[in-house]
């Protein structure tokens, strides 16, 4: 009966803190949409060419020199000495509003992990749900970095990691307080 009680108690607490967690996902994904590249960068069927630097920049692009290969010469024609990437600025635009939503999904997503972290450890009431929204909280902590590491600049990971680590000391200290 023990095991089963037992077994019955963890079962509780993992599938509390997945869902939980796919909540607060799915809620902020509902409420807080991702930028969505088409709406930087339109697609187009028909791509017009270009061929000389100052058409793509005045067009938002980056003109890409390419003089180490000799460029064929064909009769009548003038051809370029390089390329251009039309959705240069676009794209620099779409990276900088992904970073602002990274960040600003990351900071969300730490705050209801840190509400669920305080209240599960000041929760006396119910042992299995105060473990289930401590545990919750700290794999939020967890997929909020995984979303933001690649756009954290350094000094933000150590940051984040310092956060994270003290986090987990205090609910160490208060789950597990030595009984001597």
């Amino acid at each position: 009966m023990e095991k089963q009680s037992r077994a019955l108690k963890w079962s509780l607490i993992i599938g509390i803190v997945i869902v939980l967690n796919l909540f607060f996902n799915y809620a902020l994904s509902l409420a807080y949409k991702s930028p969505v590249f088409e709406n930087f960068c339109p697609t187009v069927q028909v791509n017009p060419t270009v061929d000389n630097q100052n058409s793509c920049v005045a067009q938002g692009g980056q003109w890409n020199g390419n003089n180490t290969v000799p460029a064929p010469q064909i009769k009548g024609e003038i051809v370029p000495t390089g390329y251009c990437n039309l959705q240069f600025t676009c794209q620099n635009n779409y990276d900088a509003a992904q970073k602002a939503y990274d960040r600003n999904v990351f900071i969300t997503l730490v705050i209801l992990g840190a509400l669920c972290v305080a209240v599960g450890t000041l929760l006396k009431s119910n042992l299995v749900i105060g473990i289930a929204l401590s545990l919750a909280g700290v794999l939020s902590f967890i997929i909020a970095s995984m979303r933001y590491w690649g756009s954290a600049d350094d000094l933000i990971k150590v940051i984040i990691l310092a956060i994270a680590l003290a986090i987990l000391f205090w609910v160490a200290v208060k789950k597990f307080k030595n009984q001597s």
